[in-house]
């Protein structure tokens, strides 16, 4: 097992620097010249990480060519990229490498170890399906967990729009701003109200640039704030008041929602007390007493 899994390291390593030598040959030497005849300004630490990544990144999307597509279906992947946060313009070209890298690596772990032997073409197969299907499982679940770290955080963004409304700035303004104060704290909700900021310094209506960031997001709060911030620039209605009433309807509705899950529990709890707890008692309780009446019965009728 051990010298398996040491070949399989020696195979990685040799493919991959066979990979960097095809494919990057330029670089090398470049970094090889600059390091036999260093210059008088080096490089800091943050360019390093990032031309290696550019480098990973280059060897993945070498790896992207295999797959067919067609544009509808890259047209849906960059959407979900988007809703996932990943806006660079080599994303694309990422995940596809990966969905062909991911089962590779697999396909030869599984060799390495041995695993093969049980059913081979079973092991390969599931190899081969896991690592085809993970980056999407992978990427279905970054939407996830940012769409419901938006949910959570929408009301204290629409009290900090709110107080900036209320101290004389507009909309376009305060949307800036509260992009601007929230990077740290609400990382997601601060990167979608900054493209919306840009989008309206660019040009675009602000009914347009909101509704965008409807699409962009796919989160039903943040759908029904756009909806009220279109009707409430329509009928002229006041800003601050639509964002506090919001604010207020998304505090109420998470109270109901925690309420609902409490009420659950109850029936939650039913099927663990069914299948693991009420057998354990009837053990505990009834098992002395079945004993007692095996022993009563074998005496009275005898062997």
């Amino acid at each position: 097992m051990t010298f398996a899994i040491i070949s399989f390291l020696v195979a990685f390593i040799l493919i991959g620097s066979a990979l960097l030598l095809i494919f990057y040959r330029d670089n090398i030497q470049e970094r090889i010249s600059s390091a036999l005849y260093p210059r008088a300004n080096k490089k800091s630490i943050s360019s390093t990480i990032e031309e290696t990544r550019h480098v990973i990144g280059g060897v993945v999307e070498q790896f992207e060519k295999i797959l067919p597509r067609s544009q509808a279906e890259i047209g849906v992947v960059q959407q979900r990229l988007v809703r996932a946060g990943m806006r660079g313009e080599n994303s694309v070209k990422m995940f596809y490498g990966a969905k062909v890298i991911t089962p590779t690596v697999l396909l030869l772990l599984a060799w390495a170890t041995g695993a093969y032997h049980l059913a081979p073409l079973f092991i390969f197969a599931l190899a081969g399906g896991i690592g085809f299907l993970a980056p999407d499982f992978w990427l279905g679940r970054k939407i996830a967990k940012r769409q419901a770290e938006m949910k959570k955080g929408l009301p204290d963004v629409l009290d900090l729009l709110v107080i900036c409304v209320e101290a004389g700035l507009s909309l376009d303004q305060a949307t800036q701003r509260s992009a601007q104060e929230l990077v740290k704290s609400q990382p997601a909700l601060s990167d979608e109200l900054g493209i919306v900021a840009l989008e309206q310094r660019a040009g675009r209506a602000r009914s347009d640039a909101w509704k965008h960031l409807a699409d962009r997001t796919d989160v039903d709060v943040i759908r029904n704030l756009v909806s009220m911030l279109v009707q409430a620039e329509q009928f002229g209605t006041s800003i601050g008041k639509t964002l506090r009433v919001h604010s207020d309807t998304l505090r109420t509705k998470r109270v109901q929602e925690i309420e609902e899950k409490a009420a659950k529990l109850s029936v939650k709890l039913l099927f663990p007390l069914v299948l693991f707890i009420f057998p354990s008692l009837f053990l505990v309780v009834l098992g002395p007493a079945v004993l007692v009446m095996a022993d009563s019965f074998k005496q009275f009728f005898g062997h």
